[in-house]
């Protein structure tokens, strides 16, 4: 190509190279890759004053170019990025398929020989395949010109790209002119910073993903160890969000000034994907207990076993009884069925009060502790021993749900083992909050949540929005083995009532009604026999719209 710089006027250069050392800082901060390809291409139409262009990225390991981005200015056509407008193009293959080089592309020719190529008129090149373009001009009208076809190489000279500009125009008259030589210096400079600012968005990028599957499969491992509360750990997180989105479109109340960036929506996110990585340390057998009495195994049965012992026990005593001399015969016969009559009767209220429940009344619990002493029985070793045993009837009297308070213990020190896990890892600036907001869902605004103990201003507006999350799940979660999902209405019943206890943040509480993100979550998680229709102004310690 003819040596055109002598024409460059020096002032116009200055303000060229001005123009792509902002460029440069420009591609540096861009964060999102759609934007920043976008810019990529435009910049580089600036710099050289082009009409059009379009920029192709490869994959790694392979051999094609994809189109990205696609600009004509002066047939007002821009596909690609963030116009939502697809590409209907097919990629460039590298090689056919016997593996021969594609040199009659020029794209093609540029990344697999390394180098820019500058033709002057597309019309008039033989050494290049431009039917396509020409084909392209028969059907727009355009006529397709000059080419400047520059390759993107990262900082392990790989080629990542190429830029492909077309139609340089003259910035006095307009006239479609040739690339000059300062346009190829600019360009290929240009491709040369794009090259580094594609690469590390792409690292950061693959970091990203990189980190979000661990915490996935972090996740699996917990819902995996239990059936029972498997797609917990997804369900939060999509809730969390959901009421974050509610309360920063709020313009009243004293959370009107409360916003999200993306950053900060990001960093919500893998707190709340991460709030409950501390049941990886959790017994299995303590998460997924289904009944008061379950350990390894339901030991309801072996109440069962010693009720059998306990009848023939009383047969027993009732043939002996028989056998004595002027026995009343019809009176021992109806004591006999009158203990099988108190047997069953106990043993059904047993079995009962294993399934766990929402409360259970104390007379139910003195209940308990007298049949553990009204059928003593002689175990295998040959000692007479109470019915139940001390553990059997701490299980048994538990007042709501199936826990012992060791067991609860050991449940709610998740948290903490949760909080040492997030604390130890070297967080990035923009996820230096995630253990404060993952490790804050329990805490309650009265000061009596666990394991801190924190009161409301001592909690992020994330923790408490997260706590929210974490209790609506827990109540309408079909997957739990001690009760059923309960309805809508149930559920924000009972939640108000914590917003009315103390609980739970009360202008939350409203946002989360008012903004009926409990509908969205619904449609989405819950069975179609749990949506029923909520009156709202029914909804316990709800202030209204």
């Amino acid at each position: 190509m003819e040596s055109t710089a002598s024409r460059e006027p020096p002032d116009d250069l200055i303000r060229r190279l001005a123009e792509l050392n902002e460029i440069g800082i420009a591609l540096s901060q861009e964060k999102d890759l759609d934007r920043l390809l976008e810019t990529i291409l435009i910049a580089a139409k600036k710099i050289t004053n082009a009409d059009g262009g379009t920029l192709y990225r490869r994959a790694a390991g392979q051999d094609v170019l994809s189109f990205e981005i696609i600009r004509t200015d002066s047939l007002n056509i821009a596909m690609g990025g963030t116009t939502g407008v697809k590409i209907p193009f097919p990629p460039l293959q590298l090689r056919d398929a016997r593996g021969r080089e594609n040199l009659s592309m020029v794209a093609a020719y540029a990344v697999l020989k390394g180098r820019t190529v500058a033709i002057a008129d597309a019309y008039q090149e033989r050494g290049f395949d431009f039917s396509g373009t020409k084909a392209f001009d028969r059907h727009t009208g355009y006529h397709s010109t000059s080419f400047l076809t520059v390759p993107m190489k990262n900082h392990e000279d790989e080629i990542i790209g190429v830029l492909q500009l077309i139609n340089a125009q003259d910035r006095a008259t307009g006239e479609t002119i040739p690339f000059t030589e300062t346009d190829q210096r600019l360009a290929e400079s240009l491709a040369s910073q794009a090259a580094v600012a594609l690469t590390n968005r792409l690292l950061i990028t693959q970091l990203e993903n990189l980190f979000e599957s661990f915490v996935s499969l972090l996740n699996k491992a917990i819902d995996e160890k239990s059936p029972y509360t498997a797609g917990h750990c997804l369900r939060v997180p999509v809730l969390t969000m959901q009421l974050a989105e509610a309360v920063h479109e709020t313009k009243t109340g004293p959370h009107a000034l409360w916003n999200m960036t993306d950053l900060d929506r990001y960093e919500l996110k893998i707190a709340a994907l991460l709030h409950d990585c501390g049941k990886v340390t959790t017994p299995v057998h303590v998460v997924d207990k289904a009944t008061k009495l379950q350990t390894l195994y339901d030991r309801i049965g072996l109440l069962d076993t010693r009720f059998e012992v306990v009848k023939r026990d009383a047969e027993i005593a009732l043939l002996r009884a028989m056998t004595v001399p002027g026995a009343d015969l019809k009176a021992l016969d109806q004591a006999y069925h009158q203990r099988l009559w108190d047997i069953q009767e106990d043993r059904e209220f047993l079995r009962l009060c294993n399934i766990g429940g929402e409360a259970m009344s104390p007379e139910n619990q003195e209940r308990v502790r007298t049949i553990a002493k009204q059928y003593p029985w002689t175990n295998p070793r040959g000692a007479t021993v109470d019915f139940l045993t001390e553990n059997e009837v701490e299980n048994l009297t538990v007042r709501a749900g199936t826990l012992t308070a060791a067991e609860r213990a050991i449940i709610n020190h998740h948290v903490t083992v949760s909080i040492q896990m997030l604390e130890a890892l070297p967080w990035p600036k923009h996820l230096m909050n995630v253990p404060e907001y993952a490790g804050g869902h329990h805490e309650r605004m009265d000061g009596k949540g666990y394991p801190r103990g924190l009161k409301g201003d001592q909690m992020s507006v994330q923790a408490r929005i997260m706590g929210i999350a974490d209790i609506f799940e827990a109540l309408t979660a079909r997957d739990r083995p001690y009760k059923p999902g309960k309805t809508l209405t149930e559920s924000l019943q009972i939640l108000g009532n914590m917003r009315l206890g103390g609980h739970i943040d009360p202008e939350l509480f409203d946002i989360f009604v008012r903004s009926r993100v409990y509908e969205r979550y619904a449609k989405e998680f819950m069975d179609p026999a749990q949506i029923d229709a909520v009156d709202v102004t029914k909804i316990p310690g709800y202030s209204g719209d």
